[in-house]
């Protein structure tokens, strides 16, 4: 017998509307009330934006990928997180008009004229921590959405800050090339038409990894957690300016021009090394420099590199899966000043390299997420009490983007993607884009522990070693 041609909708099954965290995703929970992992994507554009056609794709892209329409529950009892996910869109945007966007610019620390009205409005979005409290009673929203206006030759800031369990850089890139597509949209129903079939909601990254390459022996994991604490112990840092002191999140961007950039990548295409061992090896040597150390004065560093793990996961996830699918792998490295960078960046890229086809971003997940979490609820253990549990982090692959006509009709003319590090985490996290055949940084570090002084000039260093490194790329 078949059933009416109409059937009374029913409400959908609990499992689809309530999801725990995974164990990745449950240590950023554990991580961003402390500072880390607050992701913000600022673009600057002069041309007012129709913020009720911003507010109906943000909405649309909610729909199309549920996470970003989830809340987050905190269970004191378990001390658990879980996604909430709303039966529909809730965000609205903040608007900040030209006096409180003022207000905002001129409550903060003015680093002076180097640093432009859209960089201080990109670090108080960083800063702007709505996880700080988790309550046990109410549920937080992740996706949130502000429009500044700057007094400055007209223009406007549209910022997107997101809670990181549900945003990797992976997400972040795809969202704004979703918004700025559907913005560019002639009308709703083009914008309807561009719209995928609502995502199903995924799960943490854990539950895809391939059995035969996440397979670890019980006694091994507690000899790589062991290994993992005591190197902690003889890793060595940046000076510490402040350690006492609350912090915050700042950024300086590193930029090179498209002939030093094009130099670069040539370099390492041509002795199979990755953008990201070269940016590791810079920042060592620009580490160990900064020091003054007696000649051959050995120092060890950590570097941590994130991978996209979408592309070898069960089943394969793709950018539009949003959520956050990242893995790290930590390596140490022993420098003494004397290295040049191509050497540096060789063996950065080879260690790195070894890990990863021993499967360490896969079997290393649960150890590299507990100690985290143990450096979050126990400071002491990390020098000073900075957290800091890295010198530096990269990224596998660089963000490849080009400027098109979509950026002309909506008046893009800058935008940067990061997350805040201020919590546990590394003194510098690189978020490297390569834009119209130019390297763009944007290098996150934790104030007042190292100072916006100390880190400019740290940059600068990085800067002049791969500009060099560049004129001797071939």
């Amino acid at each position: 017998m078949s059933g009416p041609e109409n059937p009374i909708p029913q409400p959908a099954p609990e499992s689809n509307r309530i999801r725990p965290a995974g164990g990745t995703e449950n240590s950023w929970c554990k991580a961003v009330p402390g500072g880390t992992g607050i992701t913000t994507l600022a673009l600057l554009i002069s041309k007012p934006p129709d913020i009720q056609h911003l507010q109906n794709v943000l909405h649309k892209l909610q729909l199309t990928h549920p996470i970003l329409n989830s809340k987050l529950h905190y269970n004191p009892t378990t001390s658990a997180y879980s996604y909430v996910i709303a039966p529909t869109p809730q965000l609205q945007i903040q608007q900040f008009d030209l006096a409180s966007t003022s207000e905002i610019l001129h409550s903060g620390i003015n680093p002076g004229n180097s640093v432009s009205d859209f960089h201080l409005i990109l670090e108080h979005e960083l800063n702007r921590n709505t996880w700080r409290d988790p309550a046990p009673l109410s549920d937080l929203d992740l996706f949130f959405a502000s429009v500044y206006n700057l007094s400055s030759d007209d223009k406007w800031v549209v910022a997107l800050r997101l809670h990181t369990s549900i945003c990797d850089r992976a997400t972040a890139v795809s969202l704004l090339r979703d918004v700025l597509r559907l913005m560019c949209a002639e009308t709703e129903e083009s914008a309807e038409k561009e719209i995928d079939t609502a995502a199903e909601i995924r799960l943490g990254i854990e539950d895809y990894v391939p059995s035969e390459k996440g397979k670890k022996a019980f006694w091994a994991r507690g000899v790589d957690v062991l290994g993992y604490s005591l190197n902690s112990f003889r890793l060595s840092n940046l000076g510490f300016k402040d350690a006492q002191s609350p912090r915050s999140s700042l950024v300086i961007r590193l930029q090179l021009n498209a002939q030093h950039t094009q130099q670069i990548l040539s370099g390492c295409q041509s002795r199979n090394i990755k953008l990201s061992g070269l940016l590791a090896a810079a920042g060592l040597l620009a580490a160990h420099s900064s020091k003054g150390l007696p000649a051959h004065h050995y120092e060890k560093y950590a570097v941590v590199t994130l991978i996209d793990c979408r592309s070898t996961l069960d089943p394969v996830l793709t950018s539009s899966d949003y959520g956050f699918y990242h893995s790290a792998v930590l390596n140490t490295h022993d420098v003494n000043g004397e290295e040049g960078l191509w050497e540096m960046a060789r063996r950065t890229h080879e260690s790195f390299t070894r890990a990863k086809n021993n499967n360490k971003h896969f079997t290393d997940i649960a150890d590299v997420n507990f100690l985290m979490c143990k450096a979050i609820e126990n400071p002491g253990l990390t020098p000073s009490s900075s957290l800091r549990t890295a010198l530096i982090s990269v990224f596998e692959d660089p963000v490849i983007d080009h400027s098109n006509e979509m950026h002309e009709r909506l008046g893009l003319e800058d935008y940067v993607g990061c997350a805040s590090s201020h919590g546990v985490g590394p003194s510098l996290a690189i978020f490297d884009t390569i834009k119209d055949d130019q390297l763009d940084c944007a290098c996150v570090f934790p104030s007042p522990l190292h100072s916006r002084e100390q880190m400019q000039e740290l940059i600068e260093e990085m800067k002049r070693i791969l500009v060099e490194g560049s004129n001797e790329a071939e």
